[in-house]
């Protein structure tokens, strides 16, 4: 019976160094990601002087923007009563509360409580968490102790064209489009007859991975000749050279994502696009972007839904009316499940890349399950773009 035991408990420590779909406070998964910053809004949807409540991996927060247009992260309830703090006014640097008033900083401490006696706001703190503003997104350290250095990416600071952000919800988990970002043979199915496919079924590639400083770099040769190579980051990023979404304007994108769970069952993809076009061409570019854009009308994930349920059918939608590259990514994602059943794989060497970021994650899980030092990501442009070829 002890050797039962203990091989049981053998078992639970494995499986849970392998369950990377759960990213709640103390889950294991949860404990890493934390571990890193993550975007969690555009800068532009938050107005100096704005509130709003925040939803990241399964933990509510409160994020404002003070009336200089600093932006902070904060505890989502007043330590008083436990009202939504994102419903109170900004008043400079620090929110009050809806409710009663009490007032606090960006650092959570309580400065102001009108009923109450002088003194006792300095009691009061609630948890704040570090902030930066980087590439039009605000990112947010949401782990324990000290940050990492925030990182950086010069090739898309030093963009000679445009910047473009790109984002949107699905409902599914992140793992979903993580393990997706990494399988190049999808591209001829899922997205077939769309700029940029190709004849799976005549020209399917032959995919490699290894392990880089930054994750993974994954390589598809095709028997065309054509080949490409994409960089992942661990342990939720990604970056490749995106066809152009305007070629007689434009040329390639280069495309960085980060792919935030909400909670278990939906994510955020964040997006940020460098659009190499020439100066006097970015405002006929963006002109032809905004009407293209204002075309979709049904959002993809309404069609996502009817066509799961059977109600429609894909080959029925107009792809001027919707993100249709969206809605094709969303239906074999979300198709999954919104947890995906990965015990019932059965996986081949199409999956290289898949299983070799599933590994990773088991890894490192077991090293910060264990408190061994986890491996340190860098992200350096010019080796690991310097691999690329489209």
């Amino acid at each position: 019976m002890a050797v039962s035991a203990a091989g049981s408990d053998n078992r639970s420590r494995a499986a849970e160094y392998r369950d990377f779909v759960y990213t709640g406070p103390g889950t294991l998964a949860g404990r890493y990601l934390r571990l890193f910053w993550q975007p969690v809004a555009h800068a532009a949807d938050v107005l100096p002087g704005q509130a709003k409540p925040l939803r990241i991996m399964s933990e509510d927060f409160t994020l404002y923007r003070g009336q200089d247009g600093t932006p902070h992260v904060i505890a989502p309830r007043c330590a008083h009563r436990g009202t939504q703090l994102s419903i109170g006014w900004v008043e400079g640097d620090c929110l009050r509360c809806f409710y009663h008033g009490w007032k606090y900083d960006g650092s959570g401490q309580c400065v102001e409580q009108p009923a109450e006696e002088a003194g006792f706001a300095a009691k009061v703190r609630i948890q704040s968490y570090p902030v930066h503003e980087y590439l039009g997104l605000i990112f947010a350290y949401l782990g324990e102790g000290e940050p990492p250095p925030v990182p950086r990416y010069p090739d898309m600071e030093d963009c000679d064209g445009l910047l473009e952000w790109d984002s949107y919800p699905r409902a599914c988990n992140y793992f979903n489009n993580l393990e997706n970002s990494l399988d190049s043979v999808h591209v001829a199915f899922v997205h077939r007859g769309q700029p940029g496919s190709w004849d799976g079924l005549v020209d399917s590639p032959i995919l490699r991975a290894e392990e880089s400083e930054w994750g993974i770099t994954s390589h598809a040769e095709r028997p065309s000749g054509k080949s490409r190579v994409s960089q992942f980051g661990m342990p939720n990023k990604f970056h490749i050279k995106g066809l152009p979404n305007d070629p007689d304007i434009s040329g390639f994108r280069e495309f960085l994502a980060w792919w935030i769970p909400v909670d278990d069952e939906h994510h955020i993809q964040f997006g940020v696009y460098a659009v190499r076009v020439p100066p006097d061409k970015a405002r006929l570019y963006q002109e032809r972007r905004d009407a293209r854009l204002a075309q979709r009308s049904v959002p993809h994930q309404e069609l996502t839904e009817a066509i799961l349920a059977g109600k429609l059918r894909l080959e029925d939608v107009d792809p001027e009316q919707t993100d249709i590259i969206r809605l094709q990514d969303d239906l074999a994602q979300v198709g999954q499940g919104r947890i995906a059943d990965r015990a019932h794989e059965r996986m081949g060497r199409e999956d290289t890349s898949v299983i070799l970021i599933r590994k990773l994650w088991e890894r490192e899980l077991r090293a910060l399950a264990e408190g061994r030092p986890l491996k340190q990501w860098t992200y350096d442009p010019e080796r690991l773009l310097g691999l690329r070829d489209v």
